[in-house]
C-alpha cells in the first residue's frame, strides 16, 4: 500500500515538472542582446519588442539570482521604454 502511494505521488511530480516551461538559455541571450541593439540606437519593429520582452520575462521568473533579476529587468526596460508608470 505504501509503495503504491509513492509510485502515484512520484508520477504525479515528474507530470508536474514536464508541464513548467523552463528559460533557456537562450532566452537570456535574446533579452541581452535586444537591449543591447536598442542601447546602440536601432530601432526595433513591434513585433520584435515583444518577442524580446516575452524571453526577457521567461528568463526573469526561471532565475533566483537576485543580481541577474536586476540585470534581466535593467534590459527589459531598455527593450521597451522604461519602466512601467503608474
Amino acid at each position: 500500500m505504501l509503495v503504491r502511494g509513492f509510485w502515484g505521488a512520484a508520477i504525479f511530480g515528474l507530470c508536474l515538472t514536464g508541464m513548467t516551461v523552463r528559460a533557456s538559455a537562450q532566452d537570456i541571450d535574446i533579452c541581452f542582446l535586444t537591449a543591447e541593439r536598442v542601447s546602440a540606437g536601432e530601432t526595433l519593429g513591434a513585433d520584435e519588442k515583444a518577442k524580446a520582452h516575452e524571453a526577457c520575462l521567461r528568463a526573469l521568473s526561471a532565475t533566483a539570482s537576485v543580481l541577474q533579476k536586476y540585470q534581466l529587468q535593467e534590459a527589459d526596460f531598455a527593450i521597451m521604454g522604461g519602466p512601467p508608470k503608474d
